[in-house]
């Protein structure tokens, strides 16, 4: 089982190896991809040294499964050579997401639609999981029709430049900055670019990606993103209206009940979610559930995970896991 890692010296690139050492995924050669500026250098999986190699090479050494996180304009243009080539793209970029012949995956909820026909497959946007993660279940339960969505970014969604601004500025430093803002003392209401009607693409990705992802055009959703100088991982407040009512508890069980999330739902006890306690682990944390008291049917919820984990790394792992157990790589 050889896997490439494409975009291998980035953020998200080293939590990618980090998560398949974490995991055992079942690798015998690890293929390190990045720029030509990076290719020769040794990395470390595993306690063996791996040599950082090109794009082109990359390819001719027909890895089964090829991981990419190296921006959309990269995987554009190499995802379908590795798919040639008969390696399976898991790409973290937005180029593949909304492509009608391409699968948008949560494994959790939509991998039973994969078949070995799907050489590229598309992995969400990090703030898209996490909510999605949490939203599928009560879906099927009392079907959502509408979701606002504000969310409240971590720095490590922009890259090591961002989060350099951050380190900078808290320092009194004066460096490169990744925004147009100081992000430190801030919050910025702006990811990505702006697009014709006023919203960013953000906040676009999650209204037009949670649709695909749990099947159902009908769910309305409107979102605000919002970049803030913390680095743990991404918090998200949620107001779901649904056609049915609901019961908090059973609310609460459901989801405790759904792999992948952990309930911290205790308000006696100061108990709920923070991306202080989210980063590094895999599960999306859900707290803060309770009624809108403002309208039927409706409800709040407090939704945090890490970035680079589930809303990244980790879940692109899980999409070649599943590939691997169910014999489509």
């Amino acid at each position: 089982m050889k896997v490439a890692v494409v975009g291998a010296t980035g953020m998200v690139g080293e939590v990618m190896r980090k998560v398949l050492a974490e995991r055992n995924f079942p690798i015998t050669e690890l293929i390190p991809v990045a720029s030509e500026k990076s290719v020769g250098k040794e990395i470390d999986f595993n306690g063996k040294k791996y040599k950082v190699v090109s794009l082109e090479t990359a390819v001719a050494m027909k890895p089964q499964i090829a991981l990419f996180s190296a921006g959309g304009d990269t995987s554009k243009e190499w995802a379908p050579k590795f798919a040639e080539a008969g390696t399976t793209v898991i790409d973290n970029s937005s180029a593949w997401r909304m492509d009608p012949t391409k699968k948008l995956v949560v494994p959790e909820i939509n991998a039973s639609e994969l078949t070995k026909e799907d050489k590229i497959i598309a992995n969400p946007n990090c703030s898209t999981i996490q909510m999605v993660l949490a939203l599928n279940p009560l879906h099927k339960k009392y079907n959502i029709e509408r979701v606002v969505v504000s969310t409240y970014q971590s720095v490590t969604g922009t890259g090591v430049k961002a989060v350099q601004q951050l380190e900078n500025e808290y320092a009194g430093v004066q460096g490169e900055m990744a925004y147009k803002y100081p992000i430190h003392r801030n919050a910025i209401p702006q990811i990505d670019v702006f697009e014709d009607n006023g919203y960013t693409k953000e906040e676009m990705k999650m209204t037009r990606e949670t649709k695909k992802i749990m099947g159902d055009d009908s769910i309305r959703v409107t979102a605000t993103t919002v970049r803030i100088p913390t680095v743990g991982g991404h918090s998200e407040a949620v107001n779901i209206e649904f056609s049915n009512d609901f019961d908090l508890n059973e609310v609460r069980s459901i989801l405790h009940n759904t792999p992948g999330i952990t309930v911290q739902d205790n308000t006696d006890t100061f108990t709920y979610p923070m991306p202080l306690y989210a980063e590094g682990k895999d599960d999306v944390f859900v707290g803060r559930i309770r009624r809108d008291e403002s309208q039927p049917n409706t409800l709040n919820m407090w939704i945090v995970a890490d970035n680079l984990r589930k809303g990244a790394a980790t879940n692109a792992v899980q999409i070649a896991e599943y590939l691997v157990a169910n014999g489509l790589v």
